[in-house]
């Protein structure tokens, strides 16, 4: 004890409030417990040792006897069986008695045994015996039993022998039965002799044999056997081990039958169809699988157990080679074989359907080979786990075809689907089931595997985007939507019945859109008429906006939810509703693209009647209306044009006034030599950060003579800066873009060799593009469309060539429906690139310069050709000038409008100045009013003066030749037109120009006494190009 600094002797006292002699009670039934468990665990101890001393002394007695019989049969036999003839194996004799008594396959000398006892049998059956009459005589019906115990134990320790020497024999095990070494070919030629369909006992002998978990013994055989093991010569003949596993696998309970039921863990489903790369290791098996009773048994059998996969399945190969996937790998493999059979079963297309959606809805998401996730696997799953061997990646992957595909849309949809549209009713209960089916497996495998080549074996390959529309269309007109519950999990009692197959239908269609061409799409109406596309996009407008405005709103945790049958989680009700936002809002951004380039219906039909409010717009405003930001987010096209740039200006203006406050007291001032003028402004502003680029600058221009030009920069000046730079910047002469032929503007793919610095130049030029838009500077600069898509971060195919090239876009399609032999028009996969005279070769795959476009690849050799053209040459020019645009403008701002409107926004509308709303929109002063006689000569006036002078004029007046996307009630400040000079000398003011300031959108209009003196004047003025001297 420690001293407490108390010297005196108190009397300690327990603030606990319990007395001692509770505290001794306490310890006394604690002491009491103890001993119990004490007492409680010696009796375990000596029970357990009983046991195990029971067990131990009845297995040395059991060797002792075996020991024992194996003396006597020696003696009596012979330790070679020298002294055994046919006669030994009959019911009387005592051979097989004591042979299957003492018999151990960890002992060399009972094998050797063993294999005489095999040697002896099959010499028999070669000499014509009858094999039932060797084991029972002549009354085999009264000996039966007998007979077939020791039969079964026969068959039983053949197969357990090769299952203990499977590493010594490996390979020995797949060479044909003629070519098999004795020990091993003895052995298993004997198992398949015993268990011949022929014979009186194969039920029962079969049976038993599964019942001793034969699947397990077989599984641990092949898994020894390397995959390479199968010698090429023997690679056509059934190997030994396959006729044996024949045998047992194709008894499969036919009736009549007398075999028990097979416990799941030890069948053939679980134990055999888990081992990877099976066809790989027994080729020939695999096709007896595909036989039509055979796989619909096991098929069947697999779909059976799945609520409880985990449970059944073996999982003793390595993490990295799960038994689900090992099952889903070798299925789909098989799958191809089964469903091309020419009389296979409805039922087993489904089953297959089943088995693949469940064991892919446990699959880790699978990226594509490269390592990079698809641009078109718009995933929903947030977890992308990657745990599984490589080679099992491939092969479930590869399984996946075109054949595949089209042979299970075809099994599903033969007799229930048809692209008829005739149909005046609802569908049926089967086609609701096959849609279901095909949709649930679709969605589970879009989110799974990459989805890219899938969905194109789906294009070229089956009818199934006609097929879903149909089936769309049918139930929209008969208002019959089916729920799917049994394919989606835990949907609530009210959920929408077009999530599942429009989850599915829109990414497909989507995809065919960016590989089918213009003829195919305008002319052939393939897949869908464009009639059909007007009711397409009102029927998907509709449900997207149910999907983002109405669902969300109606959402309520006290929604009574339906039970869950499948437990899938990709098929979650959330999943699929992710998976049909994304799909319904990029299907309609593509079909509204189409119909920008040649309409097939009115582009009102795009816009939603409830986003076409002032309401609406300020709800997007205002930051908490999470519902309207997600709209203009991922479906900015539900809103029309001008509803967007009002939300757009309005994010300018709140991003402006952010900046201004926070850089008040930073201004930025240049001098602009006129005739450096992108020298100039290169040198110095690409020194400036993102956040004085946001800020005000100021120019101030140096003409030829080196003498700064008169005016204060309230804007006007930066404004005409903007115009002329970017006018000379953009310019051809100077090497940094190309003209295609309708003279819109790209990226010079050849840069490189005109400036050293080009990069740094698109840098440059995409933040000075993102400081005119952020400005709302409208600047005369024609974009090619491919161009602007890559401005939003979209990727370019086949049917935006136009764009680029015309003439090489017809050539391409010229060459995708030849009807001769592709392969003599002697084309590589490569392609040349042709800047400034200089010449040179590049593969469009790797090895391309021997590899011959031909029938089968032209198509990939067309979208190669596409891709290179749009994309890959001008990669590291559109990437630079992106990043300096987004330095001003996010790329969420831009991506509410397609490249159409993106060009709008740039440079305005190509319409001619609106006069009158000009009129409607401008004040007056200094004596000047809206009925003022020089007033209304002056609206005459500059109506009657060309599209050309008019756009001069507006520069004159604004800076800009272009007036405000919206219109002048939106140009800050107004414009204004004011009396200039002094009154009382009219006749001096007479001799005046009209001038401007620029900056306040200003014309200083002189009284002048007639239209042809104001008309003369000022086109003078307009057109004198003399910078701001004038003002």
């Amino acid at each position: 004890m420690f001293f407490s600094g108390d010297p005196t002797a108190r009397k300690r006292v327990d603030l606990g409030g319990r007395s001692s002699k509770e505290r001794d009670r306490q310890v006394l039934l604690e002491q009491t417990r103890e001993e119990r468990r004490r007492r409680l665990g010696l009796r375990l101890q000596n029970s357990s040792a009983t046991k195990i001393q029971k067990c131990f002394r009845g297995k040395r007695d059991l060797e002792l006897a075996r020991s024992e019989v194996r003396g006597n049969f020696c003696s009596t036999f012979g330790e070679h069986c020298q002294r055994v003839d046919w006669s030994s194996f009959g019911a009387n004799s005592d051979f097989l008695r004591q042979f299957l008594f003492f018999f151990n396959a960890k002992k060399d000398s009972d094998i050797a045994i063993l294999c005489q006892v095999c040697n002896l049998l099959l010499d028999y059956v070669k000499h014509g015996g009858d094999v039932l009459r060797l084991f029972g005589g002549t009354n085999y019906s009264s000996l039966e039993p007998l007979v077939i115990h020791r039969v079964k134990k026969l068959a039983l320790i053949c197969v357990q022998t090769v299952h203990q020497k499977r590493h010594d024999w490996g390979s020995q095990l797949l060479m044909p039965p003629e070519s098999t070494p004795k020990p091993c070919g003895s052995l298993l030629e004997t198992a398949a002799c015993l268990i011949n369909p022929k014979l009186a006992w194969n039920c029962k002998v079969v049976g038993y044999l599964q019942r001793k978990k034969i699947y397990c013994l077989f599984r641990g055989i092949i898994i020894s056997i390397p995959q390479t093991a199968r010698n090429l010569e023997h690679n056509n003949n059934t190997s030994a081990l396959e006729q044996v596993l024949m045998l047992i696998a194709s008894h499969i309970g036919d009736d009549p039958c007398c075999c028990p039921v097979v416990d799941p863990r030890w069948s053939f489903s679980s134990q055999l169809l888990s081992i990877p790369f099976l066809w790989h290791r027994l080729s020939h098996f695999k096709k007896v699988f595909s036989a039509n009773g055979l796989s619909k048994y096991y098929i069947h059998q697999i779909a059976c157990f799945l609520p409880s996969c985990a449970d059944v399945l073996p999982n003793d190969i390595s993490s990295n080679h799960p038994g689900y996937a090992c099952v889903l790998a070798n299925v789909l493999e098989a799958a191809t074989w089964i469903l091309s059979e020419p009389k296979f079963a409805s039922e087993t297309a489904a089953d297959i359907i089943a088995v693949c959606t469940s064991l892919l809805d446990a699959l880790p998401t699978i990226t594509s080979p490269t390592g990079r996730a698809d641009d078109d696997d718009d995933t929903p799953m947030d977890d992308v786990i990657n745990g599984l061997d490589a080679d099992l990646e491939k092969q479930i992957t590869a399984a996946i075809d075109s054949r595949l595909l089209q042979h299970l849309v075809n099994a599903l949809f033969r007799g229930t689907i048809s692209t008829d549209y005739s149909y005046p009713t609802g569908p049926s209960d089967i086609e609701v089931e096959a849609v279901g089916s095909i949709c649930a497996f679709l969605h589970v495998t879009f989110n799974t595997l990459p989805a890219e080549r899938i969905m194109t074996g789906l294009a070229y390959r089956t009818e199934i985007v006609p097929a879903l529309w149909n089936f769309i269309k049918r139930c929209n007109e008969n208002q019959s939507w089916p729920q799917f519950s049994k394919f989606v999990s835990s949907p609530p009692a009210d959920a929408v019945g077009w999530l599942l197959p429009v989850s599915v239908f829109c990414p497909i269609y989507k995809h065919m859109l960016k590989i089918i061409d213009n003829g195919e799409f305008y002319e052939q109406e393939k897949p869908l008429s464009l009639k059909d596309l007007k009711s397409l996009v009102l029927i998907l407008k509709k449900a997207l906006w149910e999907l983002l405005w109405v669902i969300p709103s109606h959402a309520s945790p006290a929604k009574k939810v339906l039970p869950n049958p499948s437990g899938f989680k990709k098929l979650s009700i959330e999943n699929v509703k992710i998976g049909a936002r994304i799909g319904l809002s990029e299907l309609l951004a593509q079909l509204q693209d189409w119909n920008n380039r040649l309409p097939f219906t009115s582009s009102n039909d795009f816009y939603s009647q409830q986003a076409t409010s002032e309401n609406f717009v300020s709800q997007v405003a205002l930051l908490g209306n999470t519902r309207a930001s997600e709209i203009i987010k991922l479906a900015p096209f539900l809103a029309p044009f001008t509803s967007r740039v009002k939300i757009f200006t309005s994010q300018l203006a709140n991003s402006r006034q952010s900046t201004t406050s926070h850089s008040a007291l930073t201004r930025h001032r240049f001098k602009i030599r006129r005739n450096r003028l992108l020298e100039d402004a290169f040198d110095q502003l690409s020194m400036l950060s993102e956040e004085d680029l946001k800020g005000p600058i100021r120019v101030v221009f140096v003409n030829e003579h080196g003498v700064e030009e008169a005016g204060i920069d309230g804007g006007g000046i930066f404004k005409d800066f903007m115009e002329n730079i970017t006018r000379a910047a953009f310019d051809v002469q100077y090497g940094l873009f190309k003209e295609t032929a309708d003279h819109l503007l790209y990226p010079n793919p050849g840069s490189g060799l005109v400036h050293e610095q080009h990069l740094q130049y698109f840098h440059f030029l995409g933040s000075l593009l993102g400081k005119a838009i952020y400005e709302g500077i409208l600047v005369d600069l024609p974009f090619a469309t491919f161009f602007l898509s890559k401005l939003k971060h979209k990727y370019n195919f086949l049917n935006d060539l136009p764009s680029l090239d015309p003439e090489l876009y017809r050539h391409l399609l010229s060459l995708k429906h030849y009807d001769g032999d592709i392969s003599q028009l002697e084309l590589y996969f490569v392609i040349v690139n042709n800047e400034y005279g200089e010449q040179s070769e590049e593969e469009l795959l790797p090895g391309g310069r021997d590899m011959r476009v031909t029938s089968e690849n032209v198509i990939t050799y067309i979208h190669l050709v596409a891709n290179h053209r749009l994309n890959y040459q001008i990669r590291a020019q559109s990437t630079h000038f992106l990043r300096g645009f987004q330095q001003l403008i996010p790329n969420e701002w831009i991506n509410m409008f397609n490249e159409h409107e993106f060009q709008v926004l740039i440079s305005g509308s190509l319409e001619s100045l609106d006069i009158d709303d000009l009129r409607s929109n401008t004040n007056y002063s200094g004596g000047y009013h809206p009925d003022h006689e020089l007033i209304d000569i002056f609206w005459e006036v500059l109506k009657s003066f060309s599209s050309h002078n008019q756009k001069k004029f507006l520069k004159f007046v604004t800076g800009c030749s272009r007036g405000p996307l919206l219109g002048f009630q939106y140009l800050e400040p107004k414009f204004c037109i004011q009396r200039a000079g002094v009154p009382g000398m009219e006749e001096e003011d007479e001799d005046r120009l009209p001038t401007s300031a620029t900056c306040m959108n200003l014309l200083k209009l002189p009284p002048y006494r007639n239209k042809t003196q104001l008309e003369s004047k000022l086109l003078y003025a307009i057109n004198a190009e003399a910078g701001f001297d004038l003002s």
